[in-house]
């Protein structure tokens, strides 16, 4: 590209110093034209781009092999955890043996289960079980607020006598599973999976579906003593 320099000949005509302000004029004008010169190339250039937006992503998620192994034998209810998860006691119940939890420390998430025991006459134990029911169904419908739907599921395996209720949560609920399971005369247990983390059912999803698999192995597994 040629960049012609017109100035006024007077200058030419005039002092050394008069050349040498026409020739600097000349100079600048040409770095101007030079300039302007790169600033439509490049903009050019940045038309021909098309920006797309990039999804939302997440950190991808390791999970370690499904292996059970049996609860230890010295409580009122017996069924198989994962190798992955380890069993506490209620530190906030010490009176009470029976509940623990059942922690996933990888995946900062935990089963509290409380155990009740029946017992009295046939009426007694009709109005304690329906008490416990009931008192389960709105612990699980105390999420309702932020969650999206509660799918209720009922289990029933009678040759170990074990019946109860599932409760589903969907949504940012903190507990997005809860559950109870009984003989309806002597046994009752109940359950509720929670998450240590902000809930984000876009990135925890993975997560409470891994271990939404373990709940239900849980219950299955379910037996008296």
């Amino acid at each position: 590209m040629k960049v012609f320099c017109i100035f006024n000949t007077s200058f030419i005509s005039g002092s050394n110093k008069e050349l040498t302000f026409a020739f600097e004029s000349c100079n600048n004008l040409k770095m101007k034209y030079y300039l302007i010169f790169f600033a439509i190339i490049l903009a050019v250039s940045g038309c021909g781009e098309k920006y797309t937006p990039k999804p939302r992503g997440f950190f991808r998620i390791g999970f370690p092999e499904k292996k059970y192994v049996a609860l230890d034998s010295h409580f009122n209810y017996q069924f198989e955890i994962p190798q992955y998860a380890r069993v506490t006691p209620d530190y906030q119940n010490p009176d009470k043996p029976q509940w623990i939890n059942v922690e996933f420390p990888e995946n900062k998430a935990e089963v509290h289960l409380s155990y009740y025991t029946l017992k009295g006459d046939s009426n007694g134990n009709r109005e304690l079980l329906a008490g416990l029911m009931e008192e389960t169904r709105e612990l699980a419908y105390k999420h309702s607020v932020k969650a999206n739907a509660i799918e209720e599921q009922v289990f029933i395996n009678p040759d170990e006598e074990v019946f109860g209720t599932v409760y589903q949560i969907e949504g940012n609920a903190a507990s997005p599973m809860q559950f109870f399971l009984t003989d309806s005369t002597k046994h009752f247990l109940r359950g509720a999976l929670y998450i240590r983390a902000t809930p984000d059912i876009d990135s925890l999803k993975p997560v409470i579906e891994f271990l939404k698999r373990d709940i239900v192995h849980l219950i299955e597994t379910t037996q008296w003593d």
